[in-house]
């Protein structure tokens, strides 16, 4: 199985939790912030239109709702499944940007993770994570 390397980050959706209101559902209607979900920037033509990780050199398998990825943070070794709920983030927004922990480093944010889901692997607090994606 081949990882993909990069930046994750976390965002709100759907039903209160942790820092989270009530508003939204995501691009699939299904995103609860409680619930082990992420955001996927090639999830339709739609997304990959606005979200353009391509501009960054990033090249994303397009996955649509309900696909599960594994998240792994080199940081702490942790690592959550979860299942694409929405679609994000705008990686074109953060072309280059890159964040480190000790020796770890990510560039480009790939993958946005529910509070819950974030949480499970890293400090809310920490905002950015370096991170590999498992892709098949």
């Amino acid at each position: 199985m081949a990882a993909l390397q990069g930046e994750m980050s976390w965002f709100c959706c759907g039903s209160a939790w942790g820092p989270c209101g009530t508003a939204g559902g995501g691009a699939c209607g299904t995103c609860k912030s409680g619930n082990y979900q992420h955001a996927w920037p090639n999830a339709s033509d739609a997304c990959f239109s606005i979200t353009r990780p391509d501009r960054c050199g990033v090249n994303l398998s397009r996955r649509t709702c309900g696909f599960r990825h594994y998240t792994t943070n080199p940081c702490s070794g942790k690592r959550v499944g979860t299942t694409i709920a929405d679609c994000g983030p705008q990686t074109d927004l953060w072309c280059g940007e890159r964040t480190c922990c000790g020796s770890s480093c990510g560039t480009n944010r790939i993958i946005d993770l529910t509070p819950a889901a974030y949480s499970a692997i890293a400090s809310l607090s920490t905002g950015l994570r370096p991170c590999s994606v498992d892709i098949v």
